[in-house]
């Protein structure tokens, strides 16, 4: 699933700069104002080797808490340049998330012909030379399929599935786009959206299948306190929830979003973590396509603690601020 970011003018413009001149050793890029920005152009000197240059001109940049991307010139032949999007386990998580869905956006506007091959790291010493002689060591072995290989292969694994009665199917998206989610969790969703089931549905990412399954859950939570008792804080997931309530004397019942995404350590936590913003937009179509589910409000967050009743309730139903007139001071004398 892609975040909506797209590339900036600016970005098109250093890129194509980039291109011009094989002078040019890197180009860095971020996100900032809702699009992908060029961050800075990297020069390298006539002759030197691309090691020297990853350790004069790239170390620098990679900080320990910053999410980044890295386009290098690597090959002498085209396609010359390899893409890095790189994600340090210490960023916040939220930056993770973006960076992680605007990957394939970044490549597919800037032109993938251009790139022979991309990744993800996260840690600074994937961006070393030594790091760089890991990632090829490890390609030689298990040599990176294209982007048609591993749609192919995607389908491929469905079909398998499907024939073993896994009991999942794929929502698309759109002509080239579809996540598998479980059936059972097709048929909590319209249940939910029916009223003839409980409040709460809870799905989450099967790491080894990739796809959406529903999280067994027998609570009937009837307040936003008792819902965060039962939403886990250890691992990310998928919330809608019924919350029907009084305020003001009115009885309303609207359908609530959560995603919580909790941080925990390590690569592969990361790179777990990965999936959900990629599948969020899967999760909520499926939900509207399946069951006429729509959320009228969404909430994401990363640990669960950073909600409340209270905070779900504001956003429901703002404070109305009454202005005060003003009032024109008395002249003196009067």
């Amino acid at each position: 699933m892609q975040s909506g970011i797209s590339a900036s003018q600016e970005l098109v413009s250093q890129f194509n700069e980039f291109l011009a001149s094989e002078s040019h050793f890197g180009l860095l890029v971020t996100i900032a104002s809702e699009k992908l920005q060029p961050l800075q152009l990297l020069t390298s000197s006539p002759g030197a080797a691309f090691a020297d240059n990853v350790n004069s001109l790239l170390k620098p940049h990679v900080k320990l808490n910053e999410a980044l991307y890295v386009i290098l010139r690597r090959y002498p032949s085209s396609p010359a340049l390899v893409g890095v999007t790189y994600v340090p386990d210490t960023a916040p998580v939220r930056q993770k998330m973006l960076f992680a869905s605007t990957e394939r956006t970044l490549v597919r506007e800037l032109g993938t012909e251009h790139f022979r091959e991309t990744f993800f790291a996260t840690s600074p010493d994937e961006l070393t030379p030594a790091g760089f002689d890991k990632h090829d060591a490890h390609s030689a072995v298990e040599a990176p399929l294209t982007e048609e290989e591993r749609s192919l292969g995607a389908v491929r694994k469905a079909e398998q599935e499907a024939g073993q009665g896994t009991g999942t199917r794929e929502i698309h998206l759109s002509q080239n786009l579809a996540t598998p989610i479980a059936e059972n969790a097709l048929d909590a969703l319209r249940e939910l959206g029916s009223g003839s089931g409980p409040s709460l549905v809870m799905l989450k990412i099967n790491p080894q299948t990739e796809s959406v399954e529903l999280v067994p859950e027998n609570s009937n939570p009837s307040s936003i306190s008792e819902l965060l008792q039962v939403i886990s804080s250890t691992e990310p997931r998928f919330t809608f929830y019924r919350f029907i309530h009084t305020h003001n004397g009115e009885e309303s019942s609207p359908l609530l979003f959560f995603y919580t995404c909790p941080a925990s350590p390590g690569t592969k936590a990361i790179k777990f973590r990965m999936m959900y913003p990629l599948m969020k937009r899967a999760v909520l179509a499926a939900a509207e396509k399946e069951a006429d589910l729509k959320p009228v409000k969404r909430f994401e967050v990363e640990e669960v603690d950073e909600l409340s009743e209270a905070t779900v309730l504001e956003e429901l139903h703002p404070k109305v601020e009454v202005k005060k007139a003003f009032g024109r001071p008395k002249r003196p004398g009067r």
